[in-house]
């Protein structure tokens, strides 16, 4: 049975209803969320899973100093613009002492900042202490979906829909736009002639999950799904923590030069129980981040560890 979340948006989350959410957070008095921090955190379980994620999002070892541009919780006020980076941090920043200061970056981050900062995105590899990740612009990002069809009902075909802009999204595209596995069009909007909805996505075994400015956005709905993703080894990670992707595990990973495509797709359409494996291995990944409760748990336990370890 279609749900309401596909009848009436498409698969993708309530934007209204997020603004609305938070606009009522905000009606809250500040010290009500800082009296119920202190007996949130101090009730948390001393649970292994959370302190692992906790230091993975949040690799501070030692006290580091912050910029002059680090501002005050108090001071922190709605911007002109991407207004949802604000709404995404405020929602457990409210918690702390409004004296506390920090720096947050929004946006697509690719590069770790000089100082701590909260940010949505950082590069996998190499020393990316300084970028604390949150979960922000999460309504885009952390997308779940129920798929009604079975990976044997749907076309032995890889779908991909972008504006294939970027370098080596072009490059994909020229390598397999006309191939008899792919079904690939230049269609970003809906006003694009070859749009696709995410529903009309799920008629298809693989879809393509390549990193546009840093993560791919499709990838967390794709791993809820039956399908499977294909994409590279991924260079950037945001709250989804995508550097712990196993490839041929949670995906079918291809090589950053894209010529093993046909090879990967043919073999997970022969080898069924490969691929039924890789759909029960992400959906099972996916799990850990349903739980809202514990989700936010983490979220505080991040902050608190960022506003211990920087001056």
């Amino acid at each position: 049975m279609l749900n309401l979340k596909r009848i009436l948006l498409g698969n993708k989350n309530n934007k209204l209803c997020y603004y609305i959410k938070a606009l009522v957070r905000g009606l809250i008095p500040a010290s009500v969320y800082r009296s119920y921090r202190n007996r949130f955190l101090n009730d948390s379980p001393n649970d292994s899973y959370i302190h692992s994620r906790v230091n993975y999002y949040n690799k501070l070892g030692s006290e580091r100093s912050l910029s002059s541009s680090a501002i005050q919780i108090k001071n922190y006020q709605i911007p002109k613009k991407i207004r949802v980076y604000y709404f995404d941090s405020i929602e457990y920043l409210r918690y702390f002492n409004g004296n506390n200061r920090f720096e947050i970056i929004p946006g697509d981050v690719t590069h770790v900042p000089s100082f701590p900062a909260l940010v949505k995105s950082r590069p996998i590899d190499g020393e990316n202490a300084n970028s604390v990740l949150l979960n922000l612009d999460k309504a885009r990002h952390f997308n779940f979906i129920k798929d009604d069809f079975s990976f044997l009902q749907k076309k032995n075909m890889l779908v991909g829909r972008s504006g294939f802009g970027q370098a080596h999204r072009a490059r994909f595209y020229d390598l397999y736009k006309d191939h008899a596995l792919c079904n690939l069009k230049k269609a970003a909007r809906k006003s694009d002639k070859d749009f696709l909805s995410i529903a009309g996505h799920l008629g298809y075994k693989f879809i393509l999950a390549l990193e546009g400015n840093d993560v791919a956005t499709n990838l967390k709905w794709i791993m809820s799904s039956n399908s499977i993703a294909v994409m590279p080894k991924p260079k950037f990670e945001t709250w989804f923590m995508e550097g712990t992707l196993i490839p041929n595990v949670h995906y079918i990973c291809i090589k950053d030069d894209y010529l093993d495509l046909e090879e990967k797709l043919k073999y997970y359409i022969t080898h069924t129980d490969k691929a039924l494996e890789i759909i029960k291995n992400a959906n099972k990944y996916v799990e850990q981040f349903k739980d809202n409760k514990r989700e936010k748990l983490i979220s505080l336990m991040v902050l608190d560890k960022y506003f211990k370890f920087t001056r």
